[in-house]
């Protein structure tokens, strides 16, 4: 069965996506060879100061995905934004605009400038956000091709603390929605695919890990099974137990009572 993930016509095979928060080479190869990522997020700051060039060492294939990091406004994201396809990395574009720096949680309405100003310079713009559903259907109408709303604070690791509120995006937003930021373990990525999130980015929780090969693997196999596992219909929930097997026709041992 044909099942890709479509951004804005662009189709993938995989539903992992690499962040760029931790970033190595070992994790670069980790989560191409063995979580199957076809798209990886670049902060532009990194990409001549990483062992010279890193777009030289991202494989063949892959789509870059560079963000706004470091911006505050929507000026500043676009300015990067335009830095970044000058630098060859082409028209993908994740915009992160963050003006709190303890909590480090995206300014909604700065994004939202943002992603209007950027879908219209020709980008495809695929906004971070904190998942609030007036804030999203702003920037589907500002022009996103994907929207990305954060799971939990950056790096935290925490999972789905925003779980009800990126059900309400699923549910309401047509576009891809991409749970972004704070996924920790696989088991958090599947219940997010479970729920019907169209790509799960996790990147923290795969570089901290003790190997991060056997983790990059369980990622991938953790969100293959919760796409698998939406597609085929979640079995109903009740309030009461209802036996699998029946409980009548018991076998009559023909013994008196």
């Amino acid at each position: 069965m044909q099942d890709k993930l479509v951004i804005a016509g662009h189709e993938f095979d995989s539903r992992f996506i690499l962040g760029s928060g931790k970033f190595d080479l070992t994790l670069i190869k980790a989560a191409v060879e063995h979580a199957g990522a076809q798209i990886i997020t670049l902060a532009l700051r990194r990409v001549n100061s990483f062992h010279g060039n890193i777009l030289e060492h991202i494989p063949e294939g892959v789509t870059l995905l560079p963000n706004t990091s470091g911006a505050r406004n929507a000026e500043e994201a676009v300015k990067i934004a335009l830095l970044a396809r000058e630098a060859g990395c082409g028209e993908f574009i994740k915009i992160e605009v963050i003006r709190d720096s303890k909590y480090l949680l995206p300014d909604n309405y700065e994004t939202a400038k943002a992603c209007e100003m950027l879908a219209n310079k020709g980008f495809i713009p695929m906004p971070y956000m904190y998942p609030e559903l007036y804030a999203a259907r702003d920037m589907v109408n500002a022009g996103a091709a994907a929207i990305m709303p954060l799971a939990s604070p950056i790096g935290s690791n925490r999972g789905l603390a925003t779980k009800e509120f990126i059900r309400i995006l699923i549910e309401e937003i047509d576009l891809p929605i991409i749970v972004d930021a704070g996924i920790g373990r696989p088991s958090q990525a599947c219940e997010a695919m479970e729920m019907g999130a169209d790509a799960v980015m996790a990147n923290t929780a795969i570089a901290t890990a003790g190997s991060i090969v056997q983790m990059a693997q369980a990622f991938k196999n953790a969100i293959n099974a919760g796409r698998t596992a939406y597609l085929a219909g979640l079995g109903r929930v009740l309030d009461k137990a209802d036996a699998s097997s029946p409980l009548t026709g018991f076998i009559n041992d023909g013994g008196t009572k």
